[in-house]
């Protein structure tokens, strides 16, 4: 499918509008600047991990969702 293009201030107006702009953006190829991903190995001891899914599970979230979480919050902290 070919995309449509359009000056930015054209873009901008229809943005600032409320109109669909969706003709014009390239989904398929979009990126979030500072979010992409990379995979890590982190070894554990085990009582670590019985705690954490422990917590996880009362959370109802997974594990790996409760180490992101805990460690953005301290990153928070420290910045």
């Amino acid at each position: 499918m070919k995309k449509k293009f359009t000056k930015t201030e054209e873009f901008d107006k229809m943005f600032d509008e409320g109109k669909d702009i969706s003709e014009f953006l390239d989904v398929e190829n979009a990126k979030r600047p500072a979010r992409e991903q990379k995979r890590v190995n982190v070894d554990f001891p085990i009582w670590m991990i019985q705690s954490l899914d422990r917590e996880a599970k009362r959370l109802g979230v997974t594990r790996q969702s409760i180490i992101k979480i805990w460690i953005a919050e301290r990153l928070k902290e420290i910045a």
